[in-house]
């Protein structure tokens, strides 16, 4: 299993599959299918109906995880199959396409490709700073959903775990949020993705203020945010990433409104985020030293 999961890491450096062959894809494609065929009007109706959509979704994706976990190749087969569900590659290239549109004056692209690639929020009236931060917290926040999260339920349950948690992790994306048609029927999706990323976020957190070490960065000032503004944002999980980055870049990150993340802290600007982005791949090295230890052995009955 160790195997399979460098094997995927190796295979993300490569992009990703065509849309057709890529089953996150598949997966939104089942959300949004399934969201047209909702008809319920009261909020019970509606949870019932969005939750009965979501378990028919998990169930298929974690039996398709488990019918290719027995697929004949064995590690090799496995490798292969996990890496569609990493975002790894494309993760880091976004952030270094906001990052070369900040640099070269060009506001007007680095608002939409933050849109595009990165953020649900709208962007058009974002400062250059606000641009940077929005790009900080995306990169945190995204690093424990879409990476190390998938990696670890992995090293966990192997396929059928990790294909469950990508569907889960897509659902609480398209349906996870508190907009009036979505407040109950999204529930489910928004509460599962919450469970399924506790481990993940702290790990993901903890990782980052190790990291801070070899990325030459501030360590006392990851750890000292990390624990003091992790439960500021609405999301039980996505604060502890954010806030680690945040302390260890020296930052204030500010999302108008909703959370303040080191207050204290400097306004983020362009240099901050190929800073940011070393650290994420140390964060994500020093996590996947922590996956590939043995895992604790079963005592014989």
């Amino acid at each position: 299993m160790r195997r399979s999961l460098l094997l995927a890491l190796a295979l993300d450096a490569l992009g990703e599959p065509p849309a057709r062959l890529h089953p996150v894809i598949w997966m939104g494609n089942y959300l949004k299918g399934a969201r047209l065929r909702w008809r319920a009007s009261a909020p019970a109706a509606q949870f019932f109906e969005g939750g009965a959509g979501w378990v028919l979704g998990a169930g298929v994706a974690a039996g398709v995880g488990w019918l290719t976990n027995r697929f004949p190749g064995g590690w090799v087969t496995r490798g292969v199959l996990l890496k569609p569900l990493l975002a790894r590659r494309a993760l880091f290239a976004a952030v270094g396409e906001v990052h070369a549109a900040l640099a070269s004056g060009d506001l007007p692209e680095a608002r939409r490709l933050l849109a595009w690639h990165l953020v649900s929020r709208e962007t058009g009236e974002l400062s250059a700073a606000e641009v940077a931060g929005a790009c900080i917290e995306s990169l945190a926040e995204n690093l424990s959903d879409s990476v190390v999260a998938p990696l670890l339920m992995f090293r966990a349950g192997g396929l059928p775990l990790a294909a469950l948690y990508r569907y889960a992790n897509t659902a609480d994306a398209m349906w996870g949020y508190r907009t009036p048609d979505l407040e109950h029927a999204g529930k489910v999706a928004a509460r599962t993705d919450d469970l399924l990323n506790l481990a993940p976020a702290r790990l993901t957190a903890l990782c980052a203020v190790v990291a801070v070490l070899p990325s030459g960065l501030d360590a006392p000032g990851a750890w000292r945010v990390w624990r003091r503004d992790a439960r500021t944002t609405p999301s039980p999980n996505a604060g502890h990433p954010m806030s680690a980055f945040a302390g260890a870049l020296g930052v204030r990150l500010d999302k108008r409104g909703v959370y303040v993340l080191n207050a204290d802290g400097r306004t983020p600007d362009t240099s901050d985020l190929p800073r940011a982005l070393r650290l994420a791949r140390w964060t994500l090295a020093l996590a996947v030293l922590v996956l590939l230890l043995p895992l604790p052995r079963r005592p014989r009955k």
